[in-house]
């Protein structure tokens, strides 16, 4: 079985390319490099699935704990290219009403770039 994870930066993201089955056998080589990159202070993950067709418990629960680990350091962790079927098993445990997810990378690029509602800055120039 191949099992891969590839690492690169985006825009202060650290991008974690996910290849293979994520379960019981390959979930802590990708929770090992979640603790190794917040570590090194990467603490905004992007989790990118879409070379995964398969994940079980063991798998959400390392992307959970990962993304705990994350908001304790003050980042955030993302998932991307979620195909349906991997995508649904976020649906039914409702992890994605409390895990960020994106079609593509460049998707969450876009939006986690973008202000948030409301926090548009503006400058205040007196007369003078």
């Amino acid at each position: 079985m191949l099992f891969a994870l590839d690492v690169t930066q985006c825009d202060g993201w650290s991008v974690v390319a996910v290849t293979g089955e994520l379960e019981l056998a390959t979930a802590p080589r990708l929770r090992q490099q979640v603790v190794s990159l917040i570590g090194a202070g990467r603490s905004h993950l992007i989790i990118d699935l879409s070379a995964v067709d398969f994940i079980d418990s063991v798998g959400l629960g390392v992307v959970v704990g990962g993304l705990k680990r994350c908001r304790t350091h003050d980042g955030d962790l993302v998932v991307v290219g979620a195909v349906p079927r991997v995508r649904s098993l976020f649906e039914i445990t409702r992890l994605d009403e409390i895990i960020a997810m994106y079609p593509d990378v460049e998707a969450a690029r876009s939006a986690l770039s973008a202000p948030a509602p409301g926090d548009a800055t503006s400058e205040v120039v007196a007369d003078g």
